[in-house]
């Protein structure tokens, strides 16, 4: 286990822990979740990426442009006219998009998904004390106005969800924290989105990750230091 000099340097460590424990079941699950779309005659899509947000609460356009900060909109726009398509959300006159009940059924066949790859490759480790946390610290995470934290958490979990399952939406939501920490580091830098996707390594973006690091580190201030390390120890194992 490193000794961190601070949260800061905390917060930037486990952040790539983070992405990976979170990827690593996504891989796991991809065949099965392929499988369950092509069967299902569903697209992925949103419901996928945000399984542990839509059941919750609506979105809109603007919103789901905050979500995907780096992303196209123009092909968003095209996957919620799949979703629309395939009856897997609808739209009212508002423009709030939410699931319908075959969007839900769909999110609660993949969670089972999820559970049983996070089951298999994270076997053998306290999930539920690492799932316990995560989630203390997702529920400190400030919810920024405007920023995508607020949009998808808290996570979606149905009652009776496993420990792996909580574990690896509660990761997913978590990382929003950081993206919106990162984002509110290049606002104030004064860049706009193309400016921080092309700028090059260098003082500027050094800069940037250091003032993301500080901003990032604030949730994890409501572990003690032993649970910090439990938690970053936890999470390197399931990689």
């Amino acid at each position: 286990m490193p000794k961190f000099q601070d949260l800061s340097e905390y917060s930037a460590a486990i952040a790539p822990i983070i992405d990976a424990a979170h990827v690593n079941v996504h891989a796991s699950a991809r065949r099965a979740a392929t499988k369950l779309a092509e069967t299902s005659g569903v697209t992925p899509g949103l419901l996928y990426d945000l399984r542990f947000a839509l059941p919750l609460r609506p979105v809109t356009r603007p919103h789901l442009a905050t979500i995907y900060r780096y992303a196209d909109a123009a092909g968003h726009e095209d996957g919620i006219r799949e979703h629309l398509r395939e009856g897997t959300l609808a739209e009212d006159r508002d423009g709030l998009l939410r699931l319908t009940e075959t969007g839900l059924e769909f999110v609660h066949r993949l969670y089972e998904v999820h559970t049983a790859a996070a089951e298999r490759v994270w076997a053998g480790h306290d999930l539920p004390g690492l799932a316990g946390l995560a989630g203390r610290v997702l529920d400190r995470a400030e919810r920024v106005p405007g920023g995508a934290l607020a949009l998808v958490a808290p996570p979606y979990e149905p009652e009776g969800a496993a420990p792996g399952a909580l574990l690896f939406n509660r990761l997913a939501a978590l990382r929003y924290h950081r993206a919106d920490a990162h984002a509110a580091a290049w606002q104030a830098a004064g860049l706009s989105v193309a400016e921080i996707v092309g700028l090059r390594d260098g003082p500027l973006r050094a800069g940037i990750e250091a003032d993301t690091n500080l901003r990032a580190a604030a949730p994890y201030r409501t572990l003690s230091e032993a649970e910090r390390d439990t938690l970053y120890d936890g999470l390197l194992k399931l990689i």
